[in-house]
Order: structure tokens, then C-alpha cells, then sequence
């Protein structure tokens, strides 16, 4: 892990957010250490989901569809408001966002969890606790989304223009390894109980709030760095921007193709291959684990390495998602089920920071959080997609209960997309340039 939290650390020749006192090396080192953490805690809560909650579903009597949706208002609530946060965090700072949104998500964690432990054990029904558990995960998405969007952008700040892609890579690779070991944890902790692997995640959390309150170094707000003149310049980008509007629409596209893995995986796994539900978690786990790993190689054994350029992310990360998505629909036994897993690790692993790298180099510095508000809040519309189009009876069936495979053939054609538009996009031009070819604090690429 030392090894990616180094790569983190300011490259040489950086520039540093204007107006602000530079941090010294082992004030800086920290800085990224502790957001490593942050985003260590916020990958295992995404993955021990996907593997605990679809037994806890069945055991409740809840359908694919009810437990989805327990997400869905969440994911609303993040769409709309991490750009929001996005914008906040260039006008306040990135640590106050950060705080803010890392308090959200424990204590949304925690309630959720105990809301789970009450149903479980009969003490209400589920038509009070299921409107609660979709409250108890609102307060993650309209409060929780402005962690990711500050983190981007502090991280933004920090490097340069050549740098930009590792960095924010590194960041992922944090993420990844979160989740890599969120389905690791939830295996263990469902041993003693299967809600603890909730209470576990949501003290990691408490812990990541403390330490960026205490240790996270920010000498300036930015509204005090920049002129009047430069402030309202930056108030003008919209996700409608032209700069913005292609990252927009790709990262809907990679949201909704991910999601349809990440929601829909326990659900096949368990109806595919006949899994008993107390067998569930531990063999989903395995899967997500092997997803999680594959991803983590990506973005630490190849980006960190190789510096890979965004063409290179997005062509190569949408075709090995090709072949990932064929193993999971022709897939009927469970180590083609793993293996197409570990692929779409590894697709995404590259997909994910090429959107985010292609989307920071498209604006300049002063437009970092609200781009990268965008990105975070668009990466949440496959979390209401998802449900609404595969696992709801709106058209007299349930998509998913008539044919298991046919989520799967969709995001084959979303990711050839995304192939298509790695390929042909005028927004693809020069993105593999030097930093030197492009002046980095006044014109973004698209404004050329």
C-alpha cells in the first residue's frame, strides 16, 4: 500500500493551488495517506453491500426490485447533488466537503445497519422499516456524494497536467483496494453476524473523519485564492458545457454497464447456479474479491507504471468489458461466472480513470470541482437505471426474472459505445499530449 500512497505525493514541478502555502513533503505525504484511507472505507462499503444485502433481501421476503430501491433515492439525491458539493468545495475548500461528506456516510452506515438488525429480528415490519432503510441511505447521497468530488479535486490541485491520469488512478487504486477487501471483510464479520459487517465499515469511517479533521493540511480557502474575475468565470461551467457535456454522457454510460454487474451479480450467481442463500455471500464474495483484485492490478500494476494514456484506457478497458460481459451471458457454471468477474475488474479498472482523467484534463484548474461534481454524481445514474429498467414489472414482466442474461447483453452494448467513442470523438484529440503543450491554468483542452 506504501507504494501507492507515494505515488500520490506531489510530482516534482507541480503547481501548487494558487495563492495557497505550500505543505511540506511529510505534511503532504500525510495528506494523501489519510485519503487513502477515506476512500479505503468508502470502496468496502460499496462491495460488502453488493455481497450482504441480497441474502439479507431474500431472507426479509424482499424482491430484486425492493432491494434496489433502496438505493434508488439515494442515487437521486447524489446525482443532484454532487455537482453541488462539487462547486461548494471550489468555494469553501476541499476539507470542509470532505468532512462533511465522510460524516454522512457513517452515519448513514450506522443507521442502516441497525435498521437491518431490527427487521431481522422481527421487532417491525418490513412496511415500516423499508421506507426507512431508503431514508437512512439518503442521507449518504445528498450529503455523502461531495466526499469523492473533493477528493478528486484535491488531488487535482496537486498535480500536473502529465500527471493527472496517475493521480487520479492512485486515488481509484485506493477505492479498489477497499473493495477488493470489502467482500473479504463482509465473509468474516457475517460470521459473527451478518449486519456486522456494516457496523464495521461505519466505524472505519468515524475513524477517516477524525483524522482528516486533525491532520488533513488546507492553508487556504480557494475563494481567497483567485480573482473576482476568475471566480465568476469558474461559476460558468455547466455540465451542458461542451468541455463537459461528452465526460458527462460517458460517464452515465459506464455507470449504468457497471451497475448492471454490481446490483445484478448476487442475484445471478444465486439463480444460475441454484446457490443455497447461506451459501450466497461467501461464494458472491469471492467473485467480487477476484473483481475488486483484477481492478486494483489495473490501476496500480499498469496506469501507475506506464502512465497510460486516456485513449488507451477507455479503447482497451471497453474491449476486455466485451469479453466480460460474453463470459457472464454465456456463463453457466460458477468459475466462468468468477472469471467474467475478474475481467469486468479489470475493464473497469481502466474505464473509470480514463473517464476521470479525460474529463480533469478537458477543463482548467479552476474548474476541477465542478467537473469532477459531474463526474461523481453521473457515476451514481446507474444505480437508478438499474432497478427501474431490468427488475421492475412496468411493462407487464420482470426483464430479469424472463431472461437472466438479457442485463448483461445491454452493457455489452453500452461498453461498444464507449469503444466507438474512444475512437472517433473530436474530444479524444490531444489528450495524450505533454503538459507543456497546453497552459494549464487559464485553457482547458476543449477550449482550444
Amino acid at each position: 500500500m506504501s507504494s501507492v500512497r507515494e505515488e500520490l505525493q506531489e510530482p516534482e514541478g507541480a503547481v501548487a493551488p494558487i495563492g495557497e502555502t505550500a505543505t511540506t513533503p511529510a505534511e503532504r505525504k500525510r495528506a494523501f495517506q489519510i485519503l487513502f484511507l477515506c476512500q479505503l472505507a468508502g470502496g468496502m462499503g460499496q462491495t460488502l453491500v453488493y455481497a450482504v444485502l441480497p441474502p439479507i433481501a431474500r431472507r426479509l421476503g424482499m424482491s430484486e426490485f425492493e432491494t434496489t430501491m433502496i438505493y434508488s433515492l439515494s442515487s437521486f439525491l447524489w446525482i443532484v447533488t454532487s455537482p453541488f458539493w462539487g462547486r461548494r468545495s471550489d468555494i469553501v475548500g476541499r476539507k470542509p466537503i470532505m468532512l462533511l461528506g465522510l460524516s454522512a456516510f457513517a452515519i448513514s452506515t450506522l443507521i442502516f445497519a441497525c435498521l437491518v438488525l431490527v427487521a431481522l429480528w422481527g421487532w417491525l415490519s418490513m412496511a415500516i422499516v423499508f421506507p426507512l432503510l431508503m431514508v437512512s441511505r439518503s442521507i449518504f447521497g445528498g450529503f455523502g456524494s461531495g466526499n469523492g468530488s473533493a477528493a478528486q479535486a484535491y488531488v487535482a490541485d496537486r498535480t500536473t497536467r502529465s500527471e493527472r491520469a496517475a493521480g487520479v488512478a492512485s486515488l481509484g487504486a485506493a477505492f479498489g483496494i477497499g473493495t477488493a477487501i470489502g467482500p473479504g471483510v463482509a465473509a468474516a464479520f457475517a460470521e459473527i453476524h451478518i449486519v456486522a459487517p456494516f457496523f464495521a465499515v461505519a466505524a472505519l469511517a468515524f475513524v477517516s473523519v477524525g483524522l482528516i479533521w486533525l491532520y488533513l493540511p488546507e492553508r487556504t480557502r480557494p475563494s481567497q485564492r483567485v480573482s473576482e474575475k476568475q471566480q465568476k468565470r469558474r461559476a460558468t461551467l455547466k455540465w451542458y458545457d461542451r468541455r463537459a457535456l461528452p465526460w458527462v454522457i460517458v460517464s452515465v454510460v459506464i455507470s449504468f454497464a457497471q451497475t448492471i454487474i454490481m446490483q445484478l451479480c448476487a442475484f445471478y450467481f444465486i439463480d444460475v447456479l441454484k446457490l443455497k442463500l447461506d451459501d450466497a455471500t461467501q461464494m458472491v464474495s469471492v467473485g467480487l474479491m477476484a473483481m475488486a483484485i483484477s481492478a486494483l492490478f489495473a490501476q496500480i500494476g499498469l496506469i501507475q507504471r506506464f502512465n497510460l494514456s486516456v485513449q488507451f484506457l477507455l479503447r482497451w478497458g471497453s474491449v476486455i468489458m466485451i469479453f466480460s460481459y460474453t463470459g457472464l451471458i454465456i456463463g453457466s457454471s460458477y468459475g466462468v461466472l468468477v472469471t467474467a468477474l475478474t475481467l469486468a475488474g479489470f475493464g473497469f479498472g481502466l474505464l473509470r480513470p480514463g473517464l476521470q482523467a479525460g474529463a480533469s484534463l478537458s477543463v482548467s484548474r479552476r474548474d476541477q470541482g465542478a467537473m469532477a461534481g459531474f463526474i461523481s454524481g453521473t457515476s451514481a445514474t446507474g444505480m437508478i437505471l438499474t432497478p427501474f429498467i431490468f427488475l421492475n414489472s412496468f411493462i407487464g414482466f420482470n426483464i430479469y426474472d424472463r431472461m437472466h442474461q438479457a442485463p448483461f447483453m445491454v452493457g455489452a452494448l453500452l461498453v461498444l459505445a464507449i469503444l466507438a467513442f474512444s475512437l472517433f470523438h473530436p474530444s479524444m484529440k490531444g489528450l495524450d499530449q505533454s503538459a507543456d503543450d497546453y497552459e494549464d491554468e487559464e485553457e482547458g483542452i476543449g477550449l482550444q
